[in-house]
């Protein structure tokens, strides 16, 4: 019933030199209906590299060399953000602020401190790091399967790299309810899986900076003026608008102003983050639940005694 059916059966006809098969059906290995659908694509793979993309990134056609360009001997996954482009409403727009200079300047920060976290997105595997913790059902740890590639990685002692380039999300028009309820099942997951580095989201953005201002200011018994209690957020915009201008990130008025009631939604997203666990993913109810610690404990011996043996080893003899 999916009309992206035909089109992928008549792209595979219509090149008959590369091996590739339409596989449909559902595989339930766990919570996330996503990780039920490629488990049987990761079966049928044949090669030693295997990526993970989801169907709404415009993928480039260097892509490949992108990630591999990333790879490096200690890592264990190269991951690509989504940066969202052509928004067709404010709600687009307010998607964008959240996807490109919020999260997508966290996810670069965090790697260039060697703490990079994993994102669904676009993911390129090494197969015998997956397969030596038991395969891709291995990821059924969590409820994401990109926190629980986040946490394999680290136990085996590797990294999570980001791309240089992220690939593109054309967003369209979008719903405030829509952004709202992404977001929120977004939070939900991170609350769920790192609860402990979810509770500094709350202070994220410029509002409790300038909460912060202002009752200091009173404090000290002097009311500011308006005009000077809009400068650190007027600056706090200047920054983000001067990081997407460098990477060429979507960045317009709409995007500024979406970005000011981004930061005054985060506080909001955080809290209502904290009461539920449930959300809707395409049709499916699902609750986050924390993943089996014995489970996870066990992937990481797992992975660490095999990448010390192994491995590495043969990382260094395949190159």
């Amino acid at each position: 019933e999916d009309s992206a059916v035909p089109i992928v059966r008549e792209l595979i006809k219509a090149n008959p030199q590369i091996p590739a098969h339409l596989l449909i059906g559902d595989d339930a290995i766990g919570a996330n209906p996503k990780l039920s659908n490629v488990v049987k694509g990761w079966d049928a793979a044949r090669h030693d590299w295997i990526v993970i993309a989801d169907s709404n990134a415009k993928l480039p056609r260097d892509l490949l060399r992108s990630l591999f360009a990333a790879w490096r001997p200690d890592t264990g996954v190269v991951c690509s953000m989504p940066i969202g482009s052509r928004p067709m409403t404010f709600a687009a727009e307010l998607e964008c602020a959240f996807l490109n200079t919020l999260q997508a300047r966290f996810q670069y920060v965090s790697e260039a401190l060697g703490w990079g976290f994993a994102q669904g997105k676009t993911m390129l595997f090494r197969r015998d790091i997956i397969d030596s913790a038991g395969g891709i059902r291995a990821l059924a740890a969590e409820t994401a399967e990109d926190a629980a590639t986040t946490k394999l990685v680290r136990g085996a002692g590797l990294h999570v790299r980001l791309v240089d380039r992220p690939v593109e999300q054309p967003l369209g028009a979008r719903r405030l309810s829509d952004v709202w309820a992404r977001q929120l099942r977004w939070a939900r997951l991170r609350r769920v899986s790192f609860p402990l580095l979810f509770l500094p989201e709350l202070l994220v953005g410029f509002a409790f900076p300038v909460a912060a201002l202002g009752i200091a200011a009173w404090c000290d018994g002097f009311v500011l003026p308006a005009a000077a209690i809009l400068v650190l957020p007027l600056a706090w915009l200047s920054a983000e608008g001067l990081l997407a201008a460098v990477t060429g990130w979507h960045f317009t008025a709409r995007t500024a102003v979406a970005t000011m009631l981004r930061d005054l939604l985060v506080p909001v997203l955080c809290i209502a983050a904290w009461l539920g666990n449930g959300y809707v993913w395409r049709g499916n109810r699902i609750t986050a639940s924390p993943g089996n610690d014995a489970r996870v404990g066990h992937i990481r011996r797992s992975v660490a005694s095999r990448t010390y043996f192994g491995i590495k080893q043969r990382f260094w003899q395949d190159v």
